[in-house]
């Protein structure tokens, strides 16, 4: 069975600096394509950032491009997101996600999903 497991989060102040990764097992890591995405209380869940398949292409919401970059480790079977700058309204649970194929933005466009984890960042 495919199994995505966050890990990485955790308390930090604004300003600081936090790397979230994502351990997939269950699937052909290199054939898939990785996001990950957050839900802040009361809002809905959107999206943060994405990587194909082979690390060549990436993107980034409006939100976080400048502070957040998305990696991944295909030898690993990991995708890391490190968030640097962090704001009050970085707080979310994140988690990460899987499809096969290019990278989209919609969240309805992954196939498996992870727990999450809780970035919570303090004023």
């Amino acid at each position: 069975q495919v199994q995505l497991v966050e890990s990485g989060g955790g308390l930090v102040q604004a300003g600081g600096s936090l790397r979230l990764s994502c351990a997939a097992s269950g699937l052909t890591f290199n054939d898939y394509a990785m996001g990950w995405f957050r839900q802040a209380p009361g809002k809905e869940r959107e999206f943060v950032a994405a990587i194909s398949w082979s690390g060549n292409s990436a993107g980034n919401a409006d939100t976080v491009k400048g502070r957040f970059t998305i990696s991944r480790d295909n030898a690993k079977s990991t995708v890391y997101l490190q968030m640097n700058s962090l704001k009050p309204e970085d707080t979310a649970v994140y988690y990460c996600a899987a499809r096969r194929g290019t990278l989209r933005t919609a969240d309805a466009r992954y196939e498996y999903w992870g727990q999450g984890t809780q970035v919570t960042v303090s004023s």
